[in-house]
Order: C-alpha cells, then sequence, then structure tokens
C-alpha cells in the first residue's frame, strides 16, 4: 500500500473523530491541555486499535461487523447528542454538563469514531496487507486531528455557549444519521 492511500484511509477514517473533536471543545466550559491530551489520546488510540482488531479477525468478522456497525455508531452518537440537547434545552449550567473528555461518554465517542476502522482492518486482511504501520499512522492522523478539533472547538464554543451545545448535540446527531443512511442506501 502506497504512503498517499495509507494518509487518504488516516484523514477518511479521522473525519468523524474531528468533527467530535469540535462539537467536545464546543461543550468544555474552557478546553484545557488536559482535554486535549484525553482526546486525542483516546481517539488516536481507538483508531489504533480498531484496524488491528479488524485485521486480526479477518474475514469472519468482517461480514459480521458490516451489518451492524452502522448502527452502533448511529446509536451511540444519537444518545450523545440527544443528551446534549435535553441538557441545552433545560437549560442546564456549564458546570452541570457531563464532560465529553471524560469517563463512559469519552470511551463511547471513541468507539462511535472507530469503528469504520474495523472494516478497515478486516479489509487490510484480505488484501494481505501488514496492519502495524497502517494502523499506527492512522492512530496518529486522528490524534492530531482530535487535538486540533478539541481546540478549535474550545474557540468557538467559549463565544457562543449554548448554542454551540444545540449544534453540537445537532451535529452528533446528523453524524450518526449519515453513517446509517450512507450503509442503508
Amino acid at each position: 500500500m502506497g504512503w498517499l492511500n495509507l494518509l487518504g484511509i488516516a484523514v477518511g477514517l479521522a473525519m468523524d473523530a474531528l468533527a467530535v473533536s469540535i462539537v467536545a471543545g464546543m461543550t468544555v466550559t474552557k478546553v484545557t491541555p488536559r482535554h486535549t491530551f484525553r482526546v486525542a489520546f483516546h481517539f488516536g488510540l481507538f483508531q489504533f486499535l480498531m484496524p488491528v482488531v479488524g485485521w486480526v479477525a479477518g474475514r469472519q468478522l468482517a461480514g459480521v461487523v458490516a451489518n451492524y456497525d452502522h448502527w452502533v455508531v448511529f446509536g451511540l452518537l444519537a444518545l450523545i447528542g440527544g443528551k446534549m440537547l435535553h441538557e441545552a434545552s433545560r437549560g442546564v449550567d456549564v458546570d452541570g454538563r457531563a464532560d465529553p473528555t471524560r469517563g463512559w461518554m469519552l470511551v463511547m465517542l471513541s468507539i462511535a469514531t472507530s469503528i469504520d476502522a474495523l472494516a478497515v482492518g478486516a479489509s487490510m486482511a484480505l488484501m494481505d496487507v501488514r496492519i502495524w504501520l497502517p494502523a499506527v499512522v492512522i492512530g496518529v492522523v486522528a490524534a492530531v486531528f482530535s487535538a486540533l478539533g478539541i481546540t478549535f472547538g474550545g474557540r468557538l464554543g467559549s463565544r457562543w455557549s449554548f448554542w454551540s451545545e444545540i449544534a453540537g448535540g445537532c451535529i452528533l446527531i446528523f453524524i450518526g444519521i449519515k453513517v446509517l443512511v450512507s450503509h442503508i442506501f
């Protein structure tokens, strides 16, 4: 596999992580280096691990994952986006919101943004491509995009706190719907 193809795959896989990172940055009161590290580390780690898991599972898992991965992504993103919309509509104070860079919410977002990398890993196994270099490149690109995304989102969110949470929830739900529709049709 050539470098250009590998970078194209890595950038394509990192787009969901970038979008979700921007949303996370918009919902955090003030983005700190700790927030940035947590998001970049987790998104990069999951983007690294999922192709490896997909590659190891190979042909058997590729068919199974393709049948339901879009539903998992949609469910996770709709759940988190819906929670953000609910908190915004209730007028939850900024300090009372759940921090998307911590705990189970971060794990769910990491899974949701990296599930497509599982299928990429399985397809690489079918093409007899060694997985370690692609997995590292995919993980590093996702981590860099995530760090940039949360930083950018933090700058947007500090200006438009209420509206950024509404927009963020809608964006997460939209990404989930986009993934679902693209797999169904």
